[in-house]
């Protein structure tokens, strides 16, 4: 499940591109997260009678963060390359699983995935895209709190229903962005249909999985797949954008990879949480 949304969160932003050219990186996160919203509500009824005071802060964190790591991804691939946007990016949630570890020594890997992204970005041919990357390392800071965050909300709601409280948030939280680039934008008939198809693969299919993964994952477990996320962005960029990576930057990328495996060492979670999305009741007295 987590390597076939791994490959759906790639496909989606790759195929984000021409929406992107006509409404830009805010504009088609918005439109994803609002039909993203829609599917789920359809599919999965969201259950809003079971919510407890509680869980709030972290349906409200995580919708924002959904919200704001596909706006910053979007806008970072609108100027530098899939795959080296998803390397840079992948530097969020290695380092949450290098300050969670247990050993200290642990956050070396971090480093040396900094060392894989120089490669990649490969500064001294003056090229390089600082606001680019800037907005990469904003969606690896909401990155690694969406996975921290996806686990306690996967563990409390069954199935996808804890997605479909937080799409809709996730929605609300880019409108200020992206309706205005849609209103001003070149916007076509088009878009929507291609934006619906987009948001079926991701957020539905896609997050969803993650959900269902991270219920029976660690999240070192889940941390060592993410590892490969960055040689998936390098493939679909040369498959479906055309982007031919440098032989520099397929090193820079095996570091990063390398480092991510290295990082995240742990396995399967102890026992899959039993959820209920029915609030809790006394149980009666027997004699």
């Amino acid at each position: 499940m987590a390597v076939t949304a791994m490959l759906a969160v790639q496909l989606s932003n790759a195929l984000s591109s021409p929406i992107i050219d006509q409404v830009g990186p805010a504009g088609t996160a918005w439109l994803r997260m609002c039909f993203g919203a829609v599917f789920l509500w359809i599919i999965a009824r969201p259950a809003i009678r079971s919510l407890r005071r509680r869980d709030l802060p972290a349906l409200l964190v995580l919708g924002v963060v959904t919200g704001l790591m596909t706006t910053f991804f979007l806008a970072a691939i609108d100027r530098i390359p899939l795959g080296t946007a998803v390397a840079i990016e992948f530097l969020g949630p290695l380092t949450v699983a290098g300050l969670m570890s247990k050993q200290r020594k642990a956050l070396v890997w971090p480093l040396l995935a900094f060392v894989g992204v120089v490669l990649l970005t490969e500064p001294w041919h003056g090229s390089i895209d600082l606001v680019g990357i800037g907005f990469a390392l904003a969606a690896g800071v909401c990155w690694g709190l969406y996975n921290l965050f996806t686990q306690h909300v996967g563990d409390r709601f069954s199935g996808i229903s804890g997605l479909s409280l937080t799409i809709p948030v996730a929605a609300l939280a880019t409108l200020p962005f992206g309706l205005p680039q849609v209103v001003s934008g070149d916007f076509s008939w088009w878009v929507l249909p291609a934006a619906a198809g987009i948001a079926l693969v991701t957020p539905v299919i896609a997050f969803g999985l993650e959900m269902l993964a991270l219920r029976r994952m660690t999240h070192t477990a889940f941390g060592t797949l993410l590892s490969i996320e960055p040689a998936f962005g390098i493939l679909v960029g040369l498959l479906v954008l055309a982007q031919t990576p440098t032989l520099m930057q397929l090193v820079g990328i095996a570091i990063v990879i390398v480092a991510g495996a290295a990082a995240q060492r742990g396995g399967r979670r102890d026992a899959e949480p039993v959820t209920t999305d029915l609030p809790a009741t006394p149980e009666k007295e027997t004699s």
